[in-house]
C-alpha cells in the first residue's frame, strides 16, 4: 500500500547522560537552570548501600541524574494483615508496570495509648519498607498524622478524641502528641530512604488533604512545624502535601521551611466521575493557582491520589447495591485510558492511583462512611485477583519504563482529527524528536480518524469513551518508528535482536510504520500479519487478539541487528512480561504472572504464577539455554524468533474443594442485660467535663465510651437507682457512627432496639450520627415497676454499638464527637442513676486495638481459637431466634490446600433481606468484619492466609446481633473460592 508522502525528520539522537543536580550540601537539592538529557530511566532501584540524589525540574523527577516518571499505586498494608501477603501484592504491582507503591502509615493502627507504639507482627513498618525495596519498588510514605483514608478518626488514635488540644494546628498539647508519633515512625523511615541507599524510600507526604486554617496563622505554622520535625528527624527526601483539590494550597513558598529550598513538591488530588469530561489539569491545562499543576510551575505535574475506584457506603447507595463489581464496570479500563492518558498529555508524570490494591478494612477500622470490604474496585481486587483494569496500568507503565522519551514532553503544534469528537493532544520530545499524540474519544460511539496535520493518514480507531496513545519519530532499538495506530508498550533489546510490543484493544487493526532505506526481508512468524514495504518504509499491519501473541522478524534492511515486532491485545499483553536481569532485560510470555527471573550461568530461573494450562517463552540476553519455573526444569527449544520455547505447556492449577461447615456450637451473650449481673469491675460514669466537641447535657454526668478508655467497638452501660417506682417511658439519647444501634433493658425485660438509618446518597459521607431512642414501658412491667419494693435496685442496662469516629477531614475536630449514650432521660420519675460502663478491655498484643469492642463474649475470648466451648449448646444452620440481644455461634474447620497453590478464600453470609440482625466475624481471633443483614451490600468477606490457616485447623465464631422484630439468623454462611494459582509466594502465620 502507498504510504504517507510526508517527510520525517530524523531523530535528533539520544542525548549522553549528564547529572542536573548540584553540589549544594543537600542530597536532594535539584538546580532549576540545569537540566537531565532523555536517556535510560535509572535502574530498578534497591537497597543497595550507595547514596543516591533525589531532585526535579519542571517535566519530572531526575534520580542520580536520569529522569523518572513515576507510575506508582496505593495499598496499605494495615488493610491486608498478613505481612506474608505484602510481598504477593508488591510482585504483582511491579510485574504489571508500576515502579512505585504509596501508602498510608496510620496512627491508630499502631499506638493503643499515649506514649505506646508498636511497629511489631502485622505493624511491622521496617517489613513492609524492606519487603518493597526487596521487590524494586521505590516508596511513596504517608505517615500523616492525618491521613483521612476511610479510616476511623481518619487514622488519629481512638486516645486522642479524649484529649485536650485542637488537632490539625498549631496547638501545643496537640504538636506534643504529634511529635511522639513521627518520632516513632521516622526512626524506622529514616532507615530505609533511598537517598541512603538502605530502602527505597523516594518521597514523603506529611499531613493529607489540608484544606482548612490555610490562610490562617495556625494552619501554616502547623504545616512549617511539621515540615522541620521531619527534616530533623532525618528525612532528607522530597516533601510533598496532597491538595484537596486543584486549589493551589501548599504550593512552594507557602509556608516556612526553616530555610530549607528546592526540596518541597506540589501535588493534588483528583478524583473524576466515569462520565465526567477527563480535564487537563497537568503542565500544560487550564493555567493558574487553580488549574492544577500549574499552580506550581517549576516543579513537576504530581497527582499524588488519582482515582483508581471509588469507595462504597453502608447500604450501597453509590452503586445501587451493586457494590464494588459496579465500582470496577464504571471505572473500567477505558476509563482509566482515557483519563490517565489525559494526565501524561498534560505532563503530569508523578502518578499515584488510589486505589491499586484496596484490601480490607478489618476490625474497627472503617471510618463511618465505609463498610468492612475496601476493594474500591482497584485494579487488583479485595481477593489479591488481577482483573481487566489492569490492562491500561500494564502497558502504560511498561512503555514509560522502557521508552524514555516520554519523561520530558512538550506542548507541540496543534493538530485535528478528521472528526470533530476526537480531541488529539500532541506532545514533542525537544532532545528526540520523537511525537506523541493522545486521541480522546468523549463520545458514546467508535470514532476512526486520521491526522494529515501529523501526516498520518492511514485509519485510527478509538473506542467509544475511550483514548488511544499513537507514537511517532520514536527510536526503538536501532530503527525508527514512523509512526503506529497502535500503543507501543515496551522496547528492549534481549540478546541479539531488538523487541517491540505494540498493545491494544481486541480487533484493532494494528498497522507499524518503521524506517526501512534498504529493502527489508521481514518473516512473518505467525498467520496474522502482514507487510510491505514501500518509499523507504516498511508498514507491518495485524488484527489484535486473532491469534494471541503475533510475531514479526525485521532483518536484510542495512541494520546489523535484527528486530521483533509484536502484536498483543490487552488480554495477551498482560501475559507479557519485562523483567530486568544485572545481563540484561528479559522478555516472557505466557503465564498469569512472573514474580522473579535470576541469570545463573546460562539458566535462567523464573519464578511466577499460573492459573491455567499455558505456554512459556523466553527472549533473553545471549547465552541463555535452559529454563526453570518456580524450581523445575522447563525443556525449550530454539525459536525461530529467537526465544526459548516450552516444549510442552506449565500446569494450571487444580482447584481446591472447600469443606461445609457444620457442627455449630451456641450460646447466649448479653448477661450485661440481667438485673443481678456483677458489675462492680465496671468504671464508673461520673465525669463531668469532657474534651469531646459534644457539649455534656445540664444535670447529666460525662456517659461518652471515649472519656472511659473505650474507643472501639461495642459498649455497655448499666445505671441503677432506687425507688421512682412510677417511670413510664425513657428517653436515651446517643451519637454513633453511621449504622450506630442501641437495645435497652429495664430489670433484665427487654425495651427495644433503636437503629440508625440507613444512609442515602447525599448522606453516605456523614460521621456521627445522633438520636434519641425513647421506649416507653410495657404495661406489664410499669405495674412490676408500681408494685416493687420502694427500696427495690432497678438496673437500666443499654448496648450500644457505636461504630466509629468521624474522619474530621474538615480539621474541626469532629473525631472528638461523642461515641455512646450522651443523655437519658425519664418520664414519670426522676430516679438518682449511678452510671458504670465497660468496654473493650486490654488491647489484643497480637491483633492490636482495633480487634476488639465490649461485647462480653470478646472479654471472656470466645473469638479466640483456644477457647474450650465445649459446654455450648449443638446448633444448626440457618438460626431462626427471634430475640433481643446477642447469640455467639462457634465452629471448627481444616484446610488442605497443596503446597505451592495459593488459594484465595472467603465467607459468605446470605439469608432472607426481611431479617434484621447483624454478625460480626471472628477468624482465629481477628475480627474480619461486620455483616449487616438487611443493609448489605456485603456478603463476602475475604478471609487472609495467614490468619487463614491453609493448611489445618480453623476457628470461626460469630457474634450475632439480633432486635427480636424479625427471625435471626445467621441463615447460609459457607466458603467460597475467591481465587486459586499455581505459584504464590510463601506464608507463615500471624
Amino acid at each position: 500500500m502507498e504510504l504517507s508522502r510526508r517527510t520525517f525528520h530524523a531523530l535528533a539522537g539520544t542525548a549522553a547522560l549528564g547529572f542536573a543536580l548540584t553540589g549544594s550540601g543537600s542530597p536532594t537539592s535539584a538546580n532549576p537552570a540545569r537540566t537531565a538529557p532523555t536517556g535510560p530511566p535509572p535502574p530498578v532501584p534497591s537497597a543497595d548501600g550507595r547514596p543516591h540524589e533525589i531532585g526535579f525540574d519542571r517535566h519530572s523527577l531526575v534520580v542520580d541524574g536520569r529522569r523518572l516518571v513515576l507510575w506508582s499505586g496505593e495499598m496499605h498494608p494495615f488493610r491486608l494483615p498478613s505481612p506474608s501477603l505484602w510481598r504477593d501484592v508488591l510482585e504483582k504491582m511491579r510485574a504489571h508496570g508500576y515502579n512505585a507503591v504509596s501508602a498510608y502509615v496510620a496512627w491508630n493502627h499502631h499506638s493503643p495509648a499515649p506514649g505506646r507504639y508498636d511497629f511489631t507482627g502485622v505493624r511491622d513498618l521496617d517489613l513492609f519498607l524492606r519487603t518493597a525495596a526487596e521487590t524494586g519498588m521505590y516508596v511513596i510514605l504517608r505517615p500523616g498524622p492525618y491521613i483521612n483514608a476511610e479510616v476511623d478518626a481518619g487514622g488519629f488514635p481512638g486516645w486522642l478524641t479524649a484529649t485536650e488540644g485542637r488537632a490539625r494546628t498549631s496547638d501545643p498539647t496537640y504538636l506534643r502528641y504529634v511529635d511522639e508519633w513521627l518520632t516513632a515512625v521516622n526512626a524506622i523511615v529514616a532507615k530505609r530512604l533511598f537517598t541512603r541507599g538502605t530502602g527505597t524510600v523516594l518521597l514523603y507526604q506529611i499531613e493529607n488533604e489540608y484544606d482548612a486554617h490555610v490562610d490562617e496563622p495556625s494552619g501554616r505554622a502547623y504545616m512549617s512545624y511539621l515540615y522541620e520535625k521531619v527534616r530533623a528527624d532525618g528525612i532528607d527526601v522530597p516533601l510533598f502535601h496532597n491538595d484537596k483539590g486543584r486549589n493551589g494550597y501548599w504550593a512552594p513558598g507557602s509556608f516556612v521551611t526553616g530555610g530549607d529550598k528546592g526540596r518541597w513538591l506540589y501535588g493534588f488530588d483528583g478524583y473524576p466521575e466515569p462520565d465526567e469530561v477527563p480535564p487537563d489539569w497537568g503542565t500544560f491545562g487550564t493555567g493558574g493557582k487553580k488549574g492544577g499543576a500549574t499552580a506550581s510551575p517549576k516543579t513537576p505535574g504530581f497527582v499524588p491520589e488519582f482515582g483508581g475506584g471509588w469507595f462504597d457506603p453502608w447500604g450501597g447507595s453509590w452503586f445501587d447495591g451493586k457494590g464494588y463489581a459496579e465500582a470496577r464496570r464504571t471505572r473500567d479500563a477505558a476509563y482509566e485510558r482515557r483519563f490517565y492518558l489525559t494526565n501524561l498529555a498534560n505532563g503530569i508524570t508523578l502518578h499515584n492511583v488510589y486505589m491499586t490494591y484496596g484490601g480490607t478494612s478489618w476490625g474497627w477500622l472503617p471510618a463511618p462512611a465505609v463498610y468492612t470490604s475496601y476493594d474500591y474496585g482497584a485494579a487488583f481486587d479485595e481477593a489479591r485477583n488481577a482483573t481487566p483494569k489492569l490492562a491500561p496500568m500494564h502497558q502504560i507503565g511498561q512503555l514509560l519504563r522502557f521508552v524514555p522519551d516520554l519523561a520530558r514532553l512538550n506542548r507541540a503544534k496543534s493538530v485535528r482529527a478528521t472528526d470533530e469528537r476526537i480531541k488529539v493532544y500532541h506532545l514533542t520530545n525537544p532532545d528526540t524528536g520523537a511525537h506523541f499524540y493522545v486521541l480522546r474519544n468523549d463520545s458514546a460511539e467508535a470514532v476512526s480518524v486520521t491526522l494529515p496535520d501529523a501526516g498520518i493518514d492511514v485509519p485510527v480507531m478509538v473506542p467509544a469513551r475511550d483514548a488511544k496513545l499513537i507514537a511517532a519519530d520514536l527510536r526503538l532499538g536501532k530503527r525508527t518508528l514512523v509512526h503506529a495506530t497502535v500503543q507501543p508498550m515496551l522496547s528492549l533489546t534481549a540478546g541479539r535482536q531488538d523487541i517491540a510490543v505494540f498493545a491494544g484493544r481486541r480487533g484493532d487493526l494494528a498497522q507499524v510504520v518503521l524506517e526501512c532505506p534498504d529493502e527489508p526481508t521481514p518473516m512473518r512468524l505467525d498467520a496474522e500479519p502482514a507487510w510491505s514495504w514501500n518509499l523507504n518504509k516498511l508498514n507491518i499491519t495485524a488484527p489484535l487478539g486473532a491469534g494471541g501473541l503475533s510475531r514479526v522478524r525485521v532483518e536484510g534492511d542495512g541494520v546489523d541487528t535484527p528486530m521483533l515486532v509484536l502484536f498483543a491485545d490487552d488480554a495477551t499483553a498482560l501475559r507479557l512480561w519485562p523483567y530486568e536481569t544485572p545481563s540484561g532485560p528479559l522478555l516472557v510470555y505466557g503465564p498469569a504472572l512472573l514474580r522473579s527471573a535470576e541469570l545463573r550461568g546460562s539458566t535462567v530461573h523464573l519464578t511466577g504464577d499460573t492459573t491455567a494450562q499455558t505456554g512459556l517463552e523466553v527472549w533473553g540476553p545471549r547465552g541463555i539455554t535452559h529454563v526453570t519455573w518456580n524450581g523445575r526444569p522447563v525443556p525449550t527449544r530454539i525459536s525461530a524468533s529467537g526465544s526459548l520455547l516450552a516444549l510442552r505447556p506449565l500446569p494450571g492449577v487444580t482447584r481446591p474443594a472447600l469443606p461445609a461447615l457444620d457442627g455449630w456450637r451456641r450460646r447466649a451473650g448479653n448477661p450485661e442485660s440481667e438485673p443481678d449481673f456483677d458489675d462492680a469491675d465496671w468504671t464508673t460514669a461520673d465525669k463531668e467535663t469532657t474534651f469531646s466537641t459534644t457539649p455534656v447535657p445540664d444535670g447529666q454526668p460525662v456517659l461518652f465510651a471515649d472519656d472511659y478508655g473505650f474507643h472501639y467497638g461495642d459498649v455497655w452501660y448499666r445505671g441503677e437507682w432506687t425507688g421512682d417506682s412510677g417511670i413510664e417511658s425513657v428517653s436515651l439519647a446517643y451519637s454513633t457512627g453511621t449504622q450506630g444501634l442501641l437495645m435497652a433493658w429495664l430489670d433484665g425485660e427487654p425495651l427495644g432496639t433503636h437503629r440508625m438509618p440507613v444512609p442515602d446518597k447525599d448522606r453516605a459521607r456523614q460521621g456521627t450520627w445522633t438520636a434519641k431512642a425513647g421506649f416507653d414501658l410495657p404495661k406489664r412491667l410499669r405495674e412490676k415497676l408500681r408494685d416493687a419494693d420502694p427500696e427495690q435496685r432497678h438496673v437500666l442496662s443499654v448496648l450500644v454499638r457505636r461504630m466509629q469516629h468521624d474522619m474530621d477531614g474538615k480539621a474541626l475536630d469532629t473525631h472528638k464527637a461523642a461515641r455512646g449514650l450522651t443523655a437519658v432521660t425519664f418520664e414519670g420519675g426522676s430516679p438518682g442513676v449511678k452510671w458504670r460502663i465497660q468496654g473493650a478491655t486490654t488491647p489484643d498484643p497480637v491483633r492490636g486495638p482495633m480487634n476488639n469492642g465490649g461485647l462480653h463474649g470478646e472479654r471472656e475470648g470466645w473469638h479466640l481459637p483456644e477457647y474450650d466451648d465445649g459446654d455450648w449448646k449443638d446448633a444448626e444452620l440457618p438460626a431462626g431466634d427471634r430475640r433481643q440481644g446477642v447469640t455467639w455461634y462457634r465452629t471448627d474447620f481444616r484446610l488442605d490446600i497443596a503446597p505451592g497453590v495459593d488459594a484465595s478464600v472467603g465467607l459468605v453470609l446470605d439469608d432472607d433481606p426481611e431479617r434484621a440482625y447483624r454478625v460480626q466475624i471472628f477468624l482465629n481471633g481477628w475480627n474480619m468484619g461486620q455483616y449487616i443483614n438487611d443493609v448489605g451490600p456485603q456478603h463476602t468477606f475475604v478471609l487472609p492466609n495467614g490468619i487463614l490457616r491453609t493448611r489445618g485447623a480453623n476457628t470461626l465464631a460469630l457474634a450475632v446481633l439480633s432486635d427480636g422484630t424479625t427471625p435471626s439468623g445467621p441463615g447460609e454462611v459457607r466458603l467460597t473460592l475467591l481465587g486459586a494459582a499455581a505459584g504464590g509466594v510463601p506464608v507463615k502465620p500471624v
